[in-house]
């Protein structure tokens, strides 16, 4: 996880640009750090010519961010912010993207067989997200998990 920077930080010094410079690229760090105030996103497999660019375009009023990371908030902007908050919370109870993803297909009616098809899975590995899911939630079947979730 995104080590988060400080929300006092910026509110007490917002004059202090922050550039996380990490190794996660999941949505969920994303969306955490730039709500945490993060002026910039940047992975740790920059090279150093790409560092020194995003620190001078963050000190010239920018907002560097990795190519693949700017996609990802781009795609972020443009989901509907219901979407976003399941997505949160259903990353807080410790499911992995992929879960995520299995549950989103869930919730959407598909059977084990088209997700895995969708996802370019097996049917077997379907089942065992969903075992894991199950697990994670302290469900006990894809009524409760999709009901959890948009309890949330």
């Amino acid at each position: 996880m995104v080590s988060k920077p400080r929300k006092w930080s910026k509110k007490k010094f917002p004059h202090i640009k922050i550039i996380i410079l990490t190794v996660f690229d999941d949505e969920d760090n994303i969306f955490k750090a730039i709500q945490a105030g993060a002026d910039g996103y940047l992975l740790k497999d920059e090279n150093a010519g790409q560092l020194h660019a995003g620190i001078l375009e963050i000190l010239n009023g920018g907002a560097p961010m990795s190519p693949s990371i700017a996609l990802k908030a781009l795609r972020l902007l443009r989901q509907p912010a219901e979407k976003r908050s399941n997505m949160t919370s259903s990353a807080e109870h410790g499911l992995t993207k992929r879960e995520i993803d299995v549950l989103e297909r869930l919730n959407k009616g598909l059977a084990n067989r088209d997700i895995g098809v969708n996802l370019s899975i097996s049917t077997g590995t379907v089942r065992k997200h969903i075992e894991n899911i199950y697990r994670k939630l302290q469900v006990h079947n894809k009524m409760e998990a999709v009901s959890h979730t948009q309890k949330e």
